[in-house]
């Protein structure tokens, strides 16, 4: 059955878009006569070194050298190899614009509010790379955030990239243990922090938590705090300087090191079901690339917009509109609860600065709904063009509900791809209809499709979404993987030379996309990505805990965690007995960590080999059955899963 259309852009708007311009411009080169989105989207995979390509001319991307060859081998995967002999510097490509026009505006929850012009941020970021140059700071070296979303955070990302340093972030409310899981293996020679967060009306100290952090990262050679919520008391914390202290100096010109193309910009972590977090290393030019094209092409942004998204550092949402500056769009930037004071915070905010793009979660929209808001009848949004929704599928009754209670003339984009590719498989388009429930296309150059239990491509029918042709903005290795074993589990276990995300899909005739969630343990609550290893590195050092076992549930249009403990012979768990568990989860992990619902249960599966079954419990809370259960050493734990009430709830 076709899904309803909710909104079909105009002929105008169709003849305006970049997207158009961009087929058309294939059209001339190439002497062909591609008529339509499906048409220039299989051009794009059937011909990828031309397709990437003449994305790098349309987004005017600067470099100091060309390239000698687009793409060595699209087919090898991992392992093509992609412009190679081009030099550039991601920091030059966002910074290439330099006056009057705002490139920041920054919204907190208690007021505060900032703007930075172009110009200004350019001085900003020649100030921070000349201070990290004089700390020592050298190509390759390891900068870590530990920072709320401030614009702190993008001058010293920039700055950093400008040399030739790798950044890595996260936001403040990972506990000690999460973020240790994460900076320990990168092991950064400076860290920027603020000196707290505000959330919720309520201000939150972060230096006491720094320390606990400092405490076990000892490659750390310098501190910068920024003064965000206090003036911050630095005594306690050794090589520390305020911000405003670390960049005061005299450059006004930022010295851009010329960069090989795959060179390393951000360690971005995303887990799996054992060990620490994976550190996944993305190339500074697949980046932006990936980012160019997603932006430019099928959000159509243009200078003249104002784009926002409701991101943390620690999200690769922030990531991404980052790279909204190469566009020289207008940014904004807030930090805080976007329920507060209120629940049209934002929405006052996307009418007072004209957001043009406005970016949210899945989760978001549906809390809003519950809340009964209508921002659409409180405010004019006459910018507004389009909202984007990313982190879990957005339900069919969040369509509606966006376009009867926001806006009735504008683009919905559901998008989705996620941390390990810094960038989206699946997105939105500005000259095609949106249909209800569903994400609009695939991504040009992203040879996505959905593969049955045989390793086919089906169409009209849930399957593995896989990616059967390399893209620029793979990860170009894992940290601390020297051999590519963990980067090729990762994503390359099950299908030879194809690339697995771990969702399953449902690609219907003209091209639209269903998602139904996670194909694999990882646990993806608000479409973050948490990794079950981490809740039982804390759970199981409790004295009454024998065992855990954590799989995500599908609930409501998201996925809520499910946590099972076997608990000591005579031990029950009691209302305290759950608050100790899911403070210590808090605080050692996030509040994303926080199961919803605490199980007791008398056995764990296990397999011979002693790892922990997680998927089969996952699939039998969901009705399904397991196979294979020959490699299991206890098939009999099974049952106890198995129509569970309390799950129904």
């Amino acid at each position: 059955m076709t899904s309803k259309i909710m909104w079909t852009p105009n002929k105008q708007q169709v003849t305006e878009a970049q997207m158009t311009f961009f087929r058309e411009r294939v059209n001339g080169k190439y002497a062909l006569d591609l008529n339509t989105f499906d048409d220039l989207y299989q051009w794009s995979i059937s011909n990828a070194a031309d397709f990437w390509s003449e994305m790098w001319d349309f987004g005017n991307i600067i470099s100091h050298s060309d390239p000698r060859e687009v793409v060595d081998d699209p087919t090898r995967m991992p392992g093509a190899k992609w412009f190679q002999g081009a030099t550039l510097n991601y920091a030059e490509n966002l910074l290439r614009f330099r006056d009057d026009r705002i490139a920041i505006q920054f919204r907190g929850e208690d007021q505060v509010q900032r703007t930075l012009s172009y110009a200004e941020l350019h001085l900003q970021v020649a100030k921070a790379a000349e201070a990290m140059k004089q700390a020592g700071l050298e190509r390759g070296d390891r900068v870590a955030g530990f920072i709320p979303n401030l614009p702190e955070a993008i001058i010293a990302m920039l700055a950093a990239a400008s040399i030739g340093a790798i950044w890595s972030s996260s936001s403040p409310d990972f506990g000690i243990k999460g973020v240790l899981d994460r900076f320990s293996q990168i092991e950064p020679k400076l860290i920027f922090a603020a000196d707290g967060y505000f959330y919720g009306g309520k201000r939150f100290d972060s230096l006491e938590k720094l320390n606990g952090i400092l405490a076990k990262l000892p490659s750390v050679e310098r501190v910068v705090i920024i003064s965000y919520t206090a003036t911050p008391d630095l005594s306690e914390i050794n090589n520390s300087i305020l911000w405003d202290d670390f960049i005061h100096n005299d450059a006004t010109e930022v010295a851009f090191t010329p960069l090989p193309f795959d060179h390393p910009l951000y360690i971005m972590y995303s887990s799996g079901t054992t060990g620490l977090p994976k550190s996944i290393v993305h190339s500074a030019g697949g980046t932006l690339i990936q980012h160019l094209k997603e932006l430019m092409l099928h959000c159509d942004l243009k200078r003249e917009d104002t784009i926002f998204y409701f991101t943390t550092c620690g999200w690769m949402m922030w990531n991404w509109l980052v790279s909204s500056l190469a566009v020289g769009a207008t940014l904004v930037l807030y930090d805080g609860n976007p329920f507060y004071p209120g629940p049209d915070t934002l929405w006052q905010m996307a009418d007072e600065l004209d957001i043009s793009v406005f970016g949210t979660s899945a989760k978001y929209l549906d809390a809003l709904e519950a809340s009964g808001s209508k921002p659409g009848k409180q405010f004019g949004l006459a910018s507004l063009r389009a909202v984007l929704s990313t982190g879990s599928p957005l339900s069919e009754e969040s369509f509606d509900f966006v376009y009867h209670d926001i806006k009735p003339n504008l683009l919905l984009a559901s998008i989705s791809g996620g941390t390990d590719i810094v960038s989206c498989f699946v997105l939105g388009n500005p000259v095609l209809p949106v249909y209800r429930g569903e994400l609009q296309c695939r991504g040009l150059g992203m040879q996505v499709e959905a593969f049955d239990d045989s390793g086919s491509p089906i169409l009209n029918e849930s399957g593995e979404l896989v990616c059967s042709q390399a893209f620029p903005s793979m990860p170009i290795y894992f940290w601390n993987d020297p051999d590519g074993q963990k980067y090729h589990n990762a994503y390359f276990a099950e299908y030879p030379n194809i690339w697995r995300h771990g969702d399953y899909i449902e690609i219907n005739d003209h091209g639209g996309i269903r998602i139904f969630g996670r194909s694999d343990a990882t646990l993806n609550p608000g479409g973050v990505r948490i990794g079950t290893a981490e809740i039982y590195a804390v759970v199981e050092t409790h004295p009454q805990v024998v065992d855990s076992l954590v799989v995500g549930q599908a609930w409501e249009d998201d996925e809520r965690v499910i946590l099972f403990v076997k608990l000591l012979p005579g031990e029950v768990l009691d209302e305290k007995l759950q608050k100790e568990l899911k403070t210590m989860i808090r605080q050692s992990c996030s509040p994303r960590h926080v199961p919803a619902k605490l199980l007791t249960t008398r056995d764990i599966p296990y397999t011979i080999n002693g790892k922990k079954v997680e998927i089969a419990v996952k699939k039998i809370i969901h009705g399904k059955e397991v196979q294979n259960q020959s490699a299991l050493a206890n098939p009999e734990s099974l049952e106890l899963y198995r129509e569970l009430e309390v799950l129904r709830v």
